[in-house]
């Protein structure tokens, strides 16, 4: 008789069942990851391009607005080296999680994790010089009065750049996973911002970009404290 399994106790169905528990948040967490990056996405997204539109300068600080799995967190990143700085910024703290174990991972010392509100990115009130964003307007509720708030949150020079799919994106479209240039560029001037840019190489994403209005009425603005110069106007 083998004895070792005559008194190995039985498993237990708790265990089980936690681990089974632990495998399907796993999975989630892949396939949630996998919907913000999306398949094959390079060539139709072509971040690198998307990177030097934006003329990022060393030193910039910039808040990554829907940051999901850190698709672009990490090129912003890179861009802004070496006393720049990212904002990671998501109301989902699972990604948020994800995000901040590649950071660790990969060492990179210039990114931070925020966990916003849905009607605030929670910002630092140091201030950032453009705040952008990915797939993430047409999810925004309010959006009017969500931008006339991250208005308080940028520097002198301050930008906000919005990339979001529009009607050419035919499978998004099914979802209503949208929205038309023409919505964005109304609701950005009704938030107190005029189109500084817009750039038209993205075949299913408008991508524009807009600087406060100044005969709009501005909150106060917010100034570094963290030895930065403030962004000259473009």
């Amino acid at each position: 008789m083998d004895l070792s399994s005559h008194h190995r106790k039985p498993h237990s169905p708790r265990l089980g069942l936690c681990g089974l528990a632990l495998l399907f948040l796993a999975g989630c967490a892949f396939l949630k990851q996998c919907a913000y990056e999306g398949f094959n996405r390079d060539p139709w997204q072509q971040p690198q391009k998307v990177i030097e539109a934006l003329a990022l300068r060393p030193g910039d600080h910039v808040a990554d607005l829907g940051s999901g799995s850190g698709y672009f967190t990490y090129r912003l990143a890179e861009a802004v080296v070496p006393q720049g700085k990212v904002y990671a910024v998501d109301v989902d703290r699972e990604m948020n999680d994800l995000v901040a174990k590649a950071i660790k991972e990969k060492n990179i010392g210039n990114v931070e994790v925020i966990l916003a509100r849905l009607d605030d990115p929670l910002l630092p009130p140091t201030g950032v010089d453009l705040v952008f964003t990915v797939n993430t307007y047409h999810h925004l509720e309010n959006r009017v009065a969500y931008f006339e708030r991250v208005r308080k949150y940028l520097r002198p020079g301050g930008r906000i750049a919005v990339i979001d799919f529009d009607r050419r994106a035919w499978f998004e479209g099914m979802w209503k996973h949208y929205t038309p240039a023409e919505f964005i560029k109304r609701e950005m001037e009704q938030a107190g911002y005029g189109l500084q840019r817009e750039l038209t190489f993205l075949d299913r994403q408008s991508f524009l970009i807009f600087a406060p209005n100044p005969q709009a009425d501005r909150p106060a603005p917010s100034s570094p404290t963290d030895g930065s110069a403030p962004r000259a106007a473009r």
